[in-house]
């Protein structure tokens, strides 16, 4: 708890201009498309065409007139961002929109997403916003949001934004105007957060671990958090670059991770995504360590400690076919649920559930917080390796065997075309030919991507010779059917 920042207050009077209304606030919207401007982790698109100055000042009044509805006190909102070229404009310009609803602005700079959510939770902020396209490339760049429990926003709450900037209603400005401030220093809090969360008196000490920073939101504090703790860092991409965040590199690209580690003989290697809320590794073999073999390290030691209710584990549908088997062998429970971390964490409220997440690395522990966070993923990891006193690699040996598992992006453009996979006859015909041809020993997940503008086409099997096959109609299928 961050107990210099503690809630407190009531909301202020009305401005003597209460009953005054004005049209909508100035710049030109963006053509909005006809489908939910809100896809699985907020908005995303390419800077400058949606997400421009306009929207996002647009977005800033309506979000915040939302935000003020949903907490119980009157508050700040923090806005933190990743080092793309495009956040600078986009959080400025949601800035003034939120200080044209009479609302402060907490501006905290670099960070990762993780750390706008803590320190919404833990601050008197009424909710909390970052301008980050995660993993995507350079030229893309997103808006996410956090109420004032530091949980993202429920549809509900995001329809009622997405309808103020449809319907162009008239914006009060009844509460007068806000301000904006600079809070870098607030990073420190969450950092500090992060080290609270492993065992009194713990280190790294005598470890060797390779971090690939991505360029990104985590450039500035990662390495500093694990030397403090002991470790001998070794880092790429180190460095916050608008230009090359994401670059062939992060946890989406893993090969500069792979050859450092076995070039260097670390112990493991952990790799970012652009906002740091997701994390995946490698181990001393240069094995990729993705989030499946994480929740089975980290749910093993929380089901011997007693801290793992019903044994269960919340995943979703991308989650291997081993890592479940071998979760059950073990007596353990697992549920799976749409991809996103939106639907794991639902999930998991809803059953009580302490730890979930997805292949991709976003990992969630609610002995600790509410959102994906790839640092604190990070650390745990280690922390697993050096308590169990073996390598990553011999961890690894003794977890489970993956089942051949491929997955291919078609990139659709149109973002119409890509909702309409589903009602694509000769695409359903194959799904259903695929499914039948290989009955218990496999699956297919075809799906539309809610970050980025592909259709996601995921073949798993015991046979590495079906999962090619069938992979490769599907994805023939997508193309001639579905790309304009």
């Amino acid at each position: 708890m961050v107990s210099s920042l503690s809630r407190n207050g009531n909301r202020p009077e009305a401005h003597p201009s209460a009953s005054r209304q004005v049209t909508p606030l100035g710049l030109a919207l963006p053509s909005l498309p006809s489908t939910a401007l809100f896809g699985t982790d907020g908005i995303r698109g390419k800077a400058g065409e949606l997400l421009n100055a306009g929207f996002a000042l647009k977005l800033g009044f309506w979000a915040g007139k939302t935000l003020s509805k949903l907490s119980p006190i009157a508050g700040p909102v923090i806005i933190g961002q990743d080092s793309r070229n495009s956040s600078d404009m986009l959080s400025t310009a949601i800035a003034a929109g939120l200080i044209s609803a009479g609302l402060e602005t907490w501006q905290v700079g670099l960070c990762p997403t993780p750390c706008v959510a803590y320190l919404a939770k833990e601050t008197e902020a009424i909710g909390g916003i970052m301008i980050s396209a995660s993993h995507n490339p350079p030229e893309d760049n997103g808006i996410k949001f956090f109420d004032h429990e530091g949980k993202k926003l429920a549809k509900t709450a995001t329809q009622q934004i997405e309808a103020g900037l449809r319907d162009q209603l008239c914006a009060d400005t009844s509460l007068g105007w806000g301000k904006n401030r600079q809070r870098h220093e607030l990073v420190s809090c969450y950092s500090q957060f992060l080290h609270n969360t492993l065992p009194e008196g713990f280190d790294l000490a005598g470890m060797r671990i390779v971090l690939d920073l991505a360029w990104g939101a985590s450039a500035n504090l990662a390495a500093s958090i694990f030397r403090a703790l002991g470790a001998e860092v070794i880092c790429l991409h180190d460095r916050p670059d608008g230009n090359q965040i994401n670059v062939n590199c992060g946890s989406t690209h893993l090969s500069p991770l792979r050859t450092a580690v076995l070039e260097t003989q670390a112990d493991l290697g952990i790799a970012f995504d652009g906002d740091a809320d997701r994390a995946m590794a490698v181990d001393a073999q240069g094995r990729t360590i993705d989030g499946d073999y994480i929740l089975y390290f980290w749910g093993q030691k929380l089901k011997h400690e007693g801290r793992l209710p019903d044994n269960l584990l919340i995943g979703t549908v991308m989650a291997n076919l081993g890592f479940e088997r071998a979760w059950e062998d073990l007596g353990g429970k697992f549920l799976r649920t749409a991809v996103g971390d939106q639907n794991v964490q639902a999930q998991m409220w809803e059953t009580g559930a302490m730890l979930g997440g997805e292949q991709s690395g976003h990992i969630i522990c609610h002995h600790h917080s509410f959102s994906g966070d790839g640092l604190q993923t990070a650390l745990h990891l280690s922390a697993l390796v050096k308590q169990a006193d073996i390598s990553l690699a011999e961890l690894v040996e003794q977890s489970f065997q993956t089942y051949p598992q491929i997955l291919q992006n078609v990139r659709v453009e149109d973002r119409d075309r890509r909702c309409q996979w589903r009602d694509c006859a000769p695409l359903q015909q194959v799904i259903t030919r695929a499914e039948l041809a290989m009955g218990k020993d496999g699956r297919v997940l075809v799906r539309a991507s809610g970050t980025e503008p592909v259709i996601r086409v995921m073949v798993e099997s015991a046979s590495p010779d079906a999962a090619a096959y069938w992979t490769t109609e599907l994805v023939r299928q997508v193309e001639q059917h579905l790309v304009s």
